[in-house]
Protein backbone atom coordinates (compact mmCIF):
# COMPACT_ATOMS: atom_id res chain seq x y z
CA UNK A 1 0.00 0.00 0.00
CA UNK A 2 1.49 3.51 -0.79
CA UNK A 3 1.79 5.92 2.05
CA UNK A 4 0.39 9.03 1.21
CA UNK A 5 2.72 11.96 0.33
CA UNK A 6 2.18 15.56 2.46
CA UNK A 7 1.70 18.35 0.18
CA UNK A 8 3.55 21.30 1.12
CA UNK A 9 2.14 24.20 3.05
CA UNK A 10 3.50 26.94 1.11
CA UNK A 11 5.13 28.42 -1.72
CA UNK A 12 9.35 29.21 -0.17
CA UNK A 13 10.96 32.36 0.19
CA UNK A 14 13.61 33.70 -1.86
CA UNK A 15 16.60 35.34 -0.43
CA UNK A 16 17.19 39.17 -1.12
CA UNK A 17 20.60 39.59 -0.05
CA UNK A 18 20.99 43.33 0.92
CA UNK A 19 24.73 44.19 2.28
CA UNK A 20 25.24 47.54 3.37
CA UNK A 21 27.85 50.35 1.46
CA UNK A 22 29.67 50.25 4.21
CA UNK A 23 30.44 46.55 4.13
CA UNK A 24 32.64 44.10 2.06
CA UNK A 25 30.47 41.07 2.64
CA UNK A 26 27.58 39.98 4.76
CA UNK A 27 28.27 37.58 7.95
CA UNK A 28 24.87 36.17 9.49
CA UNK A 29 24.18 33.38 11.94
CA UNK A 30 21.30 31.60 11.31
CA UNK A 31 18.95 29.19 13.01
CA UNK A 32 17.16 26.49 11.17
CA UNK A 33 14.73 26.46 10.04
CA UNK A 34 13.48 29.86 9.07
CA UNK A 35 11.88 31.38 5.62
CA UNK A 36 15.65 31.86 3.98
CA UNK A 37 15.93 28.12 4.22
CA UNK A 38 14.68 27.05 1.12
CA UNK A 39 15.69 26.50 -2.53
CA UNK A 40 17.22 29.72 -3.29
CA UNK A 41 19.28 31.64 -5.83
CA UNK A 42 21.25 35.12 -6.05
CA UNK A 43 24.01 36.90 -7.14
CA UNK A 44 26.13 36.62 -4.13
CA UNK A 45 28.62 34.24 -3.92
CA UNK A 46 27.98 32.32 -0.52
CA UNK A 47 30.69 30.12 1.78
CA UNK A 48 28.33 28.09 3.83
CA UNK A 49 29.02 26.20 7.64
CA UNK A 50 26.50 24.03 9.16
CA UNK A 51 27.63 23.84 12.79
CA UNK A 52 25.64 21.62 14.42
CA UNK A 53 23.20 19.25 12.27
CA UNK A 54 23.02 16.24 9.28
CA UNK A 55 21.13 16.39 6.71
CA UNK A 56 21.02 16.18 2.03
CA UNK A 57 22.73 19.16 0.59
CA UNK A 58 21.34 20.81 -3.05
CA UNK A 59 23.34 22.63 -4.98
CA UNK A 60 23.16 22.57 -8.36
CA UNK A 61 22.46 19.44 -10.03
CA UNK A 62 24.13 17.55 -6.69
CA UNK A 63 22.94 16.15 -4.11
CA UNK A 64 24.82 14.48 -1.30
CA UNK A 65 24.71 14.21 2.64
CA UNK A 66 26.53 16.76 5.19
CA UNK A 67 27.60 16.40 8.33
CA UNK A 68 28.59 19.30 10.73
CA UNK A 69 31.29 20.95 10.16
CA UNK A 70 30.26 21.14 6.14
CA UNK A 71 31.65 23.76 4.64
CA UNK A 72 30.70 25.24 1.11
CA UNK A 73 31.01 27.62 -1.49
CA UNK A 74 28.35 28.86 -4.28
CA UNK A 75 28.68 30.62 -7.04
CA UNK A 76 26.54 33.64 -8.38
CA UNK A 77 23.09 32.12 -9.80
CA UNK A 78 23.82 28.60 -8.57
CA UNK A 79 20.73 27.33 -6.54
CA UNK A 80 21.16 25.94 -3.20
CA UNK A 81 20.08 24.27 0.21
CA UNK A 82 20.89 22.26 2.78
CA UNK A 83 18.22 20.37 4.38
CA UNK A 84 17.74 19.33 7.80
CA UNK A 85 14.92 16.65 9.32
CA UNK A 86 13.66 18.33 11.88
CA UNK A 87 10.06 17.42 14.61
CA UNK A 88 7.56 19.62 14.09
CA UNK A 89 8.31 22.73 16.07
CA UNK A 90 12.07 21.91 16.48
CA UNK A 91 14.62 24.79 16.20
CA UNK A 92 18.06 24.34 15.60
CA UNK A 93 19.64 27.28 16.89
CA UNK A 94 22.96 28.90 15.11
CA UNK A 95 22.84 25.71 12.37
CA UNK A 96 24.82 28.15 9.70
CA UNK A 97 27.19 30.07 9.47
CA UNK A 98 26.65 32.58 6.03
CA UNK A 99 29.40 34.95 4.66
CA UNK A 100 27.42 36.14 1.49
CA UNK A 101 29.93 38.76 -1.03
CA UNK A 102 29.17 40.00 -4.43
CA UNK A 103 32.14 39.06 -6.92
CA UNK A 104 31.82 43.00 -8.51
CA UNK A 105 33.17 44.40 -5.09
CA UNK A 106 36.28 41.68 -4.96
CA UNK A 107 37.14 42.54 -8.92
CA UNK A 108 36.69 46.54 -8.38
CA UNK A 109 39.35 45.93 -5.48
CA UNK A 110 41.16 43.81 -7.45
CA UNK A 111 42.06 46.74 -10.16
CA UNK A 112 43.63 48.62 -6.89
CA UNK A 113 44.94 45.27 -5.54
CA UNK A 114 46.81 42.94 -7.68
CA UNK A 115 46.49 40.29 -5.51
CA UNK A 116 42.64 39.95 -4.64
CA UNK A 117 42.34 39.93 -8.80
CA UNK A 118 44.47 36.31 -8.79
CA UNK A 119 41.48 35.19 -7.00
CA UNK A 120 39.61 35.01 -10.34
CA UNK A 121 40.34 31.88 -11.11
CA UNK A 122 38.78 30.17 -7.95
CA UNK A 123 35.60 32.50 -8.12
CA UNK A 124 35.01 30.77 -11.74
CA UNK A 125 35.96 27.57 -10.52
CA UNK A 126 33.17 28.04 -7.41
CA UNK A 127 30.53 28.75 -10.11
CA UNK A 128 29.88 25.51 -9.69
CA UNK A 129 30.16 24.88 -6.04
CA UNK A 130 32.93 23.47 -4.08
CA UNK A 131 32.96 21.42 -0.63
CA UNK A 132 35.87 21.14 1.56
CA UNK A 133 37.16 18.70 3.79
CA UNK A 134 40.30 17.96 5.65
CA UNK A 135 42.30 20.77 7.19
CA UNK A 136 41.08 22.90 4.91
CA UNK A 137 37.39 22.70 6.29
CA UNK A 138 38.50 22.98 9.65
CA UNK A 139 40.62 25.97 9.66
CA UNK A 140 38.11 27.32 7.41
CA UNK A 141 35.31 26.69 10.11
CA UNK A 142 37.63 28.69 12.65
CA UNK A 143 37.90 31.59 10.58
CA UNK A 144 34.00 31.79 10.15
CA UNK A 145 33.11 31.23 13.67
CA UNK A 146 36.17 33.91 14.86
CA UNK A 147 34.42 36.62 12.31
CA UNK A 148 31.55 36.92 14.49
CA UNK A 149 33.91 38.18 17.25
CA UNK A 150 34.75 41.04 15.73
CA UNK A 151 33.99 44.03 13.33
CA UNK A 152 34.98 46.46 10.40
CA UNK A 153 38.51 45.87 9.25
CA UNK A 154 39.45 42.66 11.93
CA UNK A 155 36.67 40.66 10.32
CA UNK A 156 37.89 41.99 6.54
CA UNK A 157 41.17 40.98 7.37
CA UNK A 158 39.30 37.25 8.52
CA UNK A 159 37.50 37.43 5.32
CA UNK A 160 40.68 37.61 3.02
CA UNK A 161 42.53 35.15 5.25
CA UNK A 162 39.60 33.29 4.35
CA UNK A 163 38.94 33.70 0.87
CA UNK A 164 42.93 32.67 0.67
CA UNK A 165 42.78 29.36 2.33
CA UNK A 166 39.96 28.14 -0.14
CA UNK A 167 41.24 29.31 -3.41
CA UNK A 168 44.56 27.73 -2.54
CA UNK A 169 43.24 24.57 -1.15
CA UNK A 170 43.67 21.57 -3.32
CA UNK A 171 40.86 19.70 -0.41
CA UNK A 172 37.92 20.33 -2.54
CA UNK A 173 35.68 18.26 -4.63
CA UNK A 174 33.57 20.04 -7.78
CA UNK A 175 29.64 19.91 -6.67
CA UNK A 176 27.07 20.76 -9.36
CA UNK A 177 27.58 19.54 -13.42
CA UNK A 178 29.30 22.25 -15.75
CA UNK A 179 26.62 22.27 -17.94
CA UNK A 180 23.96 22.63 -15.79
CA UNK A 181 21.95 25.98 -16.53
CA UNK A 182 18.06 26.54 -14.97
CA UNK A 183 15.84 28.64 -15.57
CA UNK A 184 16.13 31.34 -13.30
CA UNK A 185 12.92 33.24 -14.46
CA UNK A 186 11.15 33.86 -10.96
CA UNK A 187 8.17 31.15 -11.94
CA UNK A 188 10.38 29.03 -13.09
CA UNK A 189 12.48 29.38 -9.84
CA UNK A 190 9.38 28.93 -7.89
CA UNK A 191 7.93 26.27 -9.24
CA UNK A 192 10.81 24.28 -9.10
CA UNK A 193 11.50 24.99 -5.45
CA UNK A 194 7.90 24.22 -4.62
CA UNK A 195 8.85 21.01 -6.86
CA UNK A 196 12.15 20.19 -4.51
CA UNK A 197 10.44 20.96 -0.97
CA UNK A 198 7.33 18.19 -2.15
CA UNK A 199 10.11 15.81 -2.95
CA UNK A 200 12.59 15.97 -0.01
CA UNK A 201 9.76 16.24 2.34
CA UNK A 202 8.10 12.73 0.85
CA UNK A 203 11.26 10.79 -0.63
CA UNK A 204 10.66 8.54 2.03
CA UNK A 205 7.18 7.52 0.88
CA UNK A 206 6.05 6.10 -2.45
CA UNK A 207 6.07 8.76 -4.67
CA UNK A 208 5.89 9.09 -8.62
CA UNK A 209 6.01 11.23 -11.54
CA UNK A 210 2.28 11.29 -11.23
CA UNK A 211 2.08 12.86 -7.60
CA UNK A 212 4.40 15.82 -8.75
CA UNK A 213 2.50 16.83 -11.74
CA UNK A 214 -0.61 16.28 -10.15
CA UNK A 215 1.37 18.78 -7.77
CA UNK A 216 2.56 21.17 -10.58
CA UNK A 217 -0.80 21.24 -12.28
CA UNK A 218 1.06 19.84 -15.02
CA UNK A 219 1.44 16.81 -17.49
CA UNK A 220 3.26 14.38 -16.91
CA UNK A 221 5.37 14.63 -19.93
CA UNK A 222 5.76 18.50 -19.08
CA UNK A 223 6.37 17.90 -15.79
CA UNK A 224 9.61 15.77 -16.65
CA UNK A 225 10.75 18.25 -18.67
CA UNK A 226 10.61 20.76 -16.63
CA UNK A 227 11.82 19.10 -14.15
CA UNK A 228 14.77 18.01 -15.54
CA UNK A 229 15.94 21.07 -16.93
CA UNK A 230 15.87 22.93 -13.99
CA UNK A 231 16.89 20.17 -11.36
CA UNK A 232 19.78 18.67 -13.70
CA UNK A 233 18.22 14.91 -13.29
CA UNK A 234 15.36 13.22 -14.07
CA UNK A 235 12.69 12.58 -11.34
CA UNK A 236 13.65 8.98 -10.90
CA UNK A 237 17.25 9.98 -10.56
CA UNK A 238 16.76 12.42 -7.98
CA UNK A 239 14.06 10.44 -5.99
CA UNK A 240 16.86 7.66 -6.13
CA UNK A 241 20.17 10.28 -5.41
CA UNK A 242 17.73 11.23 -2.03
CA UNK A 243 17.33 7.82 -1.32
CA UNK A 244 20.51 6.09 -1.35
CA UNK A 245 22.43 9.56 0.15
CA UNK A 246 20.11 9.27 3.36
CA UNK A 247 20.62 5.25 3.23
CA UNK A 248 24.33 6.12 3.24
CA UNK A 249 23.86 8.54 6.09
CA UNK A 250 21.68 5.79 8.09
CA UNK A 251 24.30 2.69 7.73
CA UNK A 252 27.05 5.33 8.60
CA UNK A 253 25.34 6.57 11.92
CA UNK A 254 23.05 4.04 12.89
CA UNK A 255 22.62 0.94 13.91
CA UNK A 256 19.00 0.49 12.30
CA UNK A 257 19.26 -3.30 10.29
CA UNK A 258 19.68 -2.84 6.56
CA UNK A 259 15.74 -3.81 6.38
CA UNK A 260 14.50 -0.94 8.21
CA UNK A 261 16.51 1.18 6.35
CA UNK A 262 15.58 0.13 3.45
CA UNK A 263 11.99 1.14 4.08
CA UNK A 264 12.84 3.97 6.14
CA UNK A 265 14.54 5.61 2.88
CA UNK A 266 11.33 4.68 0.81
CA UNK A 267 11.95 1.30 -1.06
CA UNK A 268 9.35 -1.27 -0.65
CA UNK A 269 11.77 -3.97 -1.44
CA UNK A 270 14.81 -5.42 0.19
CA UNK A 271 16.75 -6.85 -2.94
CA UNK A 272 15.83 -3.65 -5.22
CA UNK A 273 17.10 -1.52 -2.59
CA UNK A 274 20.49 -3.58 -2.36
CA UNK A 275 20.50 -3.76 -6.45
CA UNK A 276 20.58 0.14 -6.91
CA UNK A 277 22.61 0.62 -4.01
CA UNK A 278 25.53 -1.98 -4.82
CA UNK A 279 25.07 -0.18 -8.68
CA UNK A 280 25.45 3.69 -7.10
CA UNK A 281 28.03 3.24 -4.33
CA UNK A 282 30.09 -0.01 -6.05
CA UNK A 283 28.67 -2.22 -3.30
CA UNK A 284 26.67 -3.38 -0.90
CA UNK A 285 24.75 -2.03 2.02
CA UNK A 286 26.10 -4.24 4.90
CA UNK A 287 29.88 -3.53 3.01
CA UNK A 288 29.42 0.66 3.12
CA UNK A 289 28.21 -0.04 6.76
CA UNK A 290 31.73 -1.80 7.68
CA UNK A 291 33.51 0.45 6.16
CA UNK A 292 32.24 3.82 7.18
CA UNK A 293 32.58 2.18 10.78
CA UNK A 294 36.36 1.46 9.92
CA UNK A 295 36.97 4.80 8.91
CA UNK A 296 35.21 6.24 11.70
CA UNK A 297 37.05 3.91 13.99
CA UNK A 298 40.72 4.42 12.38
CA UNK A 299 40.19 8.13 12.47
CA UNK A 300 39.35 7.74 16.40
CA UNK A 301 42.54 5.98 17.33
CA UNK A 302 44.40 8.21 14.81
CA UNK A 303 43.89 11.18 17.01
CA UNK A 304 44.51 9.11 19.93
CA UNK A 305 47.66 8.25 18.72
CA UNK A 306 46.69 4.58 19.50
CA UNK A 307 47.32 3.78 15.22
CA UNK A 308 49.88 5.50 12.68
CA UNK A 309 48.16 7.80 10.23
CA UNK A 310 47.37 6.51 7.02
CA UNK A 311 50.09 6.90 4.19
CA UNK A 312 48.77 9.21 1.48
CA UNK A 313 48.21 7.98 -2.06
Amino acid sequence: MRRQAKLPGKHPVFEHIVTDDEETFLWRLDDYPWERNVWNIHPEYEIHLVRNAAGIALVGDHIGSFEPGHLTIVGSGLPHDWVTSTQPGELIRGRDIVVQFHPDRLRQAGMAFPEIAKLEPFLALAMRGLAFHGETRRRGAALMEAMGEVSGLERLALFLQLLCLLATSGEHQVLSSEDFAPDTAQHAMDSISRALVFIVDNFRHDIRLTDLARLMDMSEWACSRFFKKNSGNSFSEYLTMLRISEACKLLADSDLPITDICFEVGYSNVSNFNRVFRARRGMTPSAYRRLAKHRVISAAQRTAGLAPPVAPR
